[in-house]
């Protein structure tokens, strides 16, 4: 079982009163937990994209930020969770583009996290009104990225986007091309990310055992896989919360405090097309933080990763009985300091992670190099 970061731009309170010093310094401190990642073991960073989001996440222009990232690293691996494939969010050409651009710049180390938005106040404000069309829209934009980043001469003329004769450039350096991915959130989703040999980043909170149904699904679609792309990138990644730390009362007191529940209440502000839980209240109502009982509680269904790292790595136990490729964890999703955070993000990855993840190469990097060099047979 592999591990990544999560970075989604959260700034606290800003919508009790716009202050730019704050969400500057947030938005520096979160390409920080990536370079602590980068030398701790981590193997991927993913970054949001959101847009009209306030104090949810103020990630807007990942594609400025991932490049920044690539270059104060030197060995994570850098991915778009997600990048918008809908045209009127961004036409796929530019999207073809700046894929392309960062896996040169990266040497490789990029992975290409899709979806198509999950609000309607981000839709609404590309002119998207009807939330089922983007569905469509996916259907429509993904099986183009492989023609563009393989023919010299590429032409469209869909229902969503249209293009003339041209050359996409640059083409990938890495052959074929990077690891595609899908956010998915129903079982309707893994099944279809499985269907077209994508990995599937799985936004879904719960438990291991609620979520070993929606691994079995993606796996057994992935079994009879008609990709989208040149290969098929058979990664599952669920994303979770973690605290840890040498002392875990202190971990366990910091998540009472950690102001995770009013960002998690954000996500049922905005995030409409997501269902909601009855017991979630409405906003401004905000979900409480944690308390020690309930910690405990879900301690022992693996839910919460939070303590030393012995204990962090007992939680974990359950994740890799269900058959995860990869968790991704979300230490800025809290108003922990910031020093908390490195310290976790260092710990973790120094003492928990080379317990389940001993493998030098990622998984999604195999995947392209073993398509890579079958292709290369193929030429001969």
């Amino acid at each position: 079982m592999e591990f990544g970061l999560f970075i989604g731009g959260w700034v606290p309170d800003y919508l009790d009163g716009r202050d730019d010093e704050a969400e500057h310094e947030r938005l520096l401190n979160e390409v920080r937990v990536a370079e602590v990642g980068d030398r701790h073991n981590w193997k991927y960073v993913w970054v949001t994209e959101h847009h009209f989001l306030t104090e949810y996440s103020h990630i807007s222009a990942n594609e400025v930020v991932m490049p920044f990232i690539l270059s104060r690293t030197e060995q994570i691996r850098v991915c778009s969770g997600i990048i918008n494939v809908t045209p009127p969010v961004n036409h796929p050409a530019r999207i073809a583009e700046r894929v392309a651009m960062l896996d040169h710049l990266s040497g490789g180390r990029f992975d290409f996290g899709t979806g198509r938005g999950s609000s309607t106040t981000e839709q609404g404000g590309f002119g998207i009104t009807d939330s089922d069309l983007t569905r469509d829209m996916f259907d429509e934009v993904m099986p183009e990225f492989r023609k563009m980043w393989s023919q010299d001469s590429y032409s469209f003329d869909g229902k969503f986007f249209s293009m003339p004769e041209r050359n996409v450039l640059p083409k990938p350096y890495v052959k074929p091309h990077p690891p595609m991915w899908v956010a998915a959130g129903n079982p309707e989703t893994f099944e279809k990310a499985g269907k077209l040999g994508l990995g599937v980043i799985c936004f879904t909170g719960g438990s291991p055992e609620k979520m070993r149904p929606l691994v079995e699904t993606y796996k057994e679609a992935i079994q009879d896989a008609d990709p989208v792309g040149e290969f098929v990138n058979d990664n599952i990644a669920v994303t979770t919360n973690f605290l840890c730390l040498e002392d875990g009362d202190a971990a366990r007191d910091h998540m009472t405090k950690s102001r995770n529940g009013r960002q998690q209440s954000l996500v049922f502000k905005y995030l409409d097309t997501f269902p909601k839980p009855p017991m979630v209240p409405d906003w401004p109502t905000e979900i409480p933080d944690p308390t020690l009982e309930q910690l405990a509680a879900g301690f022992e269904k693996g839910t919460s990763i939070v303590g030393t790292p012995d204990e962090c790595s007992e939680a974990l136990q359950k994740w890799d009985g269900i058959g995860v490729d990869q968790l991704i964890m979300g230490p800025t999703g809290t108003a922990l300091p910031f020093e908390v955070i490195e310290e976790s993000v260092r710990l973790f990855g120094d003492e928990v992670i080379p317990t389940f993840d001993q493998d030098p190469e990622a998984r999604s990097a195999r995947h392209r190099r073993l398509a890579g060099e079958g292709l290369a047979i193929g030429t001969r």
